[in-house]
């Protein structure tokens, strides 16, 4: 397995948002973790980049300990994150926040090849290059947001609700790009609120709600449960 989670405990100061978590990604797996809003989500994916640090449990990552792993060094171990709100520096330009992500030296070798394949994945993006980011639409900004995280050449990318802001006829766009960052190598791991979205590009699933997981399994399986049905479609 290449990233294990074990009974994680997660909070900020003496309050606690996430208990007794536990969740898997193998390599080459979309897993999505859903929930409604202030379920815990947004906590446990900072945890697994390593923003926040677990209170208590086992976090795993190709079998190294990465509770004692320093934050910074977490994107060498080859763990990328799409951040909720994208995060970018406006005031650079789409070719300078992506370079950002290449500053380790193995990634930073592989600049051109990454910047090509950023490229080929978001073709509006090479004619965009010396443009401001902030000057994009939102979109565009998320494109920037993934493509900077591909540049780490990460074995992992975590996606932190990647829907949010956008317009609905670019949610659909966003997801086929998250299956094919997963086609191209990379393991994923959602959040994400827009249910429907989440499940139809994942592999397996958890549900999250009030910090803890309540259900688990295939995206189908968990679409024909009452309790999924009644919460997260309204049916």
């Amino acid at each position: 397995m290449l990233l294990e989670a074990r009974n994680l405990h997660i909070g900020y100061g003496d309050a606690s948002a996430v208990w007794d978590v536990s969740l898997d990604v193998d390599a080459g797996e979309i897993v999505s973790v859903i929930g409604p809003n202030g379920a815990g989500k947004t906590t446990l994916i900072n945890a697994v980049a390593g923003l926040l640090r677990c209170r208590r449990g086992d976090l795993r990552f190709d079998g190294v300990d990465m509770t004692s792993v320093k934050s910074h060094d977490y994107c060498a171990h080859g763990i990328a994150l799409v951040p909720e709100g994208r995060r970018l520096f406006v005031k650079m330009s789409v070719e300078e926040n992506l370079e950002i992500g290449c500053y380790l030296p193995a990634a930073r070798a592989a600049r051109d090849q990454s910047l090509e394949r950023v490229y080929d994945l978001f073709p509006i993006l090479r004619g965009k290059r010396l443009q401001l980011a902030g000057e994009l639409s939102g979109g565009q900004q998320q494109m920037v947001a993934i493509g900077r995280a591909l540049m780490a050449r990460p074995r992992i990318v975590l996606f932190d609700e990647p829907s949010l802001g956008l317009a609905p006829t670019i949610v659909d766009d966003m997801f086929e790009i998250i299956a094919k960052v997963r086609d191209d190598g990379a393991a994923v791991l959602l959040v994400e609120q827009n249910v429907i979205k989440a499940l139809s590009v994942a592999d397996r699933a958890y549900v999250l709600e009030q910090g803890r997981i309540v259900a688990t399994g295939l995206p189908d399986d968990l679409l024909k449960q009452p309790h999924i049905r009644e919460a997260y479609l309204g049916v």
